[in-house]
């Protein structure tokens, strides 16, 4: 066996794992999304930069908010999962770079004092967390509906500020009937791999 992961962790977090499409009205607790975060925060970034933000969606009138801006065809979704998450990348994150780079403090100027180098870092970095994400829903037990079928510029401006860029919005909860549709293929180990 070449993985140590259990094979049920393993089915839990990829093989088995689907986008979820319905969800129960089971709700999503706040320490569930605790346990989420305590765990994926340590997911590698560069120079520790942790960019993402999460905005959850848990009001009525927030989420008729979010609706709106959804495209046709994750609205409905959108409006009945029982927590959703607006993950967003946050270009001033290198304001934190002197807690979270401690043993290197002057990579905040160093490195980030350009806007648009902040920019690139922060939505590289945040995707790599929105990844990390989805596997702690799924770590969870919960699974994951995450999507960019939405109107970024609107969810920026009703949620966030200049200073955030949307990346994703992720349905989270348990999943509902007919959740999932015919899972699509995925490329074999030589088509993605290249030995040099």
């Amino acid at each position: 066996m070449s993985l140590v992961l259990d094979p049920a962790a393993q089915d839990l977090l990829f093989r088995e794992a689907r986008t979820a499409n319905t969800f129960t009205d089971e709700p999503v607790t706040d320490e569930q999304v605790q346990a989420i975060y305590d765990l994926v925060k340590y997911g590698p970034t560069a120079f520790n930069q942790s960019p993402l933000r999460i905005t959850l969606v848990r009001s009525a009138e927030a989420r008729e908010r979010l609706v709106k801006h959804m495209a046709e065809g994750n609205a409905a979704k959108t409006a009945t999962a029982p927590l959703v998450a607006i993950l967003s990348a946050d270009n001033e994150f290198h304001e934190e770079l002197p807690q979270l780079f401690p043993h290197f403090p002057q990579a905040k100027d160093a490195f980030f004092s350009e806007r648009t180098v902040r920019e690139n870092a922060a939505a590289l970095n945040a995707a790599l967390q929105a990844g990390y994400f989805i596997i702690g829903v799924r770590a969870a037990g919960l699974a994951a509906g995450p999507m960019t079928g939405f109107d970024f510029e609107g969810v920026r401006k009703e949620f966030l500020d200049d200073d955030h860029t949307p990346l994703m919005i992720v349905n989270i909860g348990r999943p509902g009937e007919d959740a999932w549709y015919p899972r699509s293929p995925r490329l074999e180990l030589d088509q993605v791999v290249t030995t040099v």
